[in-house]
């Protein structure tokens, strides 16, 4: 009975430590993430005013204006890339999990793995090669390409990975009923899988949102409205970085505001990504 009692104590004293163990742990990863958060908003509120979400940049010298051109432009690149990944993405993710067998699946899998690690700035200088150099000017629709490059890989591998944490049980369920299995795939399957799958899908747009090197070689940069999508645009990053890196105060005060703003941006996608892991917001049981 002693021996027991002794057992029982240390597994408690061994599963007491490794909690305190995990909470230490997470408040160390906490504490710069909430520096960080707390640092920018403290400094980018002192820029942020209705001029700020309603006026262009202005000229050297001039105090004021805003970055309206370029919330809107950081939008527009993120959908452009959106319709570029998404279709994409998802297909790929789909072929893998259900359909891809032998050395193409392996294959495919594979360049899906070497793309989310190759750096952001060799895929805006491939898209240069692609697309700006043989158009001639800079544009938001390399811009888009460009950030939807960068999110296949991680869209493809995120449907992969949730679609093949459904039960076996429900494709053969459905299988047995008469479906086919491209019926059962996008009836029961992707249904099933589709909360992880958006969330994936937000926190990757999440990612591209804030993406500047590869913007820097195809979108460049534009202090106005863009007169169109073949034309260059205004981004918060690429904005963040020219103006940080200015000697003038009053432009790093706006890459701060930006900064904020594209924080907000991301963390507001998070939410939802969140919320979209829920299927009751969407109305689905």
């Amino acid at each position: 009975m002693k021996n027991i009692f002794d057992r029982w104590t240390r597994r408690r004293l061994k599963n007491f430590v490794m909690l305190g163990l995990t909470v230490v742990a997470t408040a160390i990863a906490l504490v710069p993430l909430f520096s960080i958060l707390i640092y920018v908003a403290v400094r980018g509120l002192q820029a942020l005013n209705w001029d700020f979400f309603t006026q262009l940049p202005k000229p050297v010298g001039e105090p004021g204006g805003g970055m309206a051109n370029a919330i809107v432009g950081t939008l527009t690149l993120v959908v452009l890339g959106s319709l570029v990944s998404l279709p994409v993405g998802m297909l790929t993710g789909i072929y893998l999990a259900e359909f891809g067998r032998g050395k193409l699946a392996w294959l495919v899998r594979f360049i899906c793995d070497v793309l989310t690690g190759i750096p952001s700035i060799i895929i805006g200088i491939f898209v240069y090669t692609l697309v700006v150099v043989p158009m001639h000017r800079f544009s938001a629709l390399a811009g888009g390409l460009a950030l939807g490059i960068l999110m296949v890989p991680v869209i493809a591998r995120v449907t992969e990975d949730m679609l093949r944490m459904v039960p076996k049980s429900l494709r053969e369920a459905s299988l047995s009923l008469g479906a086919t299995q491209a019926r059962t795939t996008v009836s029961i399957v992707l249904r099933s899988a589709s909360g992880g799958i958006i969330t994936g899908i937000m926190l990757t747009l999440s990612r591209a949102a804030g993406e500047t090197a590869p913007l820097l070689f195809t979108a460049l940069n534009n202090r106005y409205w863009h007169s169109g999508l073949d034309q260059p645009i205004a981004s918060l990053p690429v904005y963040i970085y020219t103006y940080a890196i200015s000697p003038y105060p009053d432009w790093q005060g706006q890459a701060w505001g930006a900064a904020l703003v594209l924080v907000i941006i991301i963390l507001v996608t998070s939410i939802i990504a969140r919320l979209a892991s829920r299927k009751k917001y969407f109305g689905w049981n």
